[in-house]
């Protein structure tokens, strides 16, 4: 007899990331050997964000991932897995830090001239 047959089960975790500093974090208990896409639509995420939906994830305006590492919708999940679903980077992270720092600088040398060491 299959395991999946046997009635075995799995409990994952789903967390999505809807905006900026926004996660929503939910349960569900599974047949073993579901797959993440099978958990996505067991927690109902589709259509809690304006673009979540299974046609974009498909096409890539969603990251979905297993304790942070990229995986396709087919991935087969194991018991205690928690699935991340996130949207694209707007900003490069990078490019945010340098803008950042300049406007910071900028506000030093105008506040205090003579402390900035250049």
């Amino acid at each position: 007899m299959a395991l999946a047959e046997s009635g075995a089960s799995i409990s994952v975790d789903i967390v999505v990331g809807l905006a900026p500093r926004t996660l929503r974090r939910m349960s569900v208990v599974l047949p073993l050997g579901s797959t993440a896409k099978q958990a996505l639509d067991a927690a109902g995420v589709w259509g809690q964000a304006d673009n979540l939906s299974p046609q974009a994830l498909d096409a890539g305006l969603w990251s979905l991932g297993v304790w942070g590492r990229k995986v396709q919708p087919g991935h087969v999940l194991q018991d205690q897995d928690r699935i991340e679903l996130v949207r694209p980077l707007i900003v490069d992270p990078k490019e945010a830090r340098r803008v950042r720092y300049r406007a910071h600088r900028k506000k030093l040398t105008h506040a205090a001239p003579d402390l900035v060491v250049r």
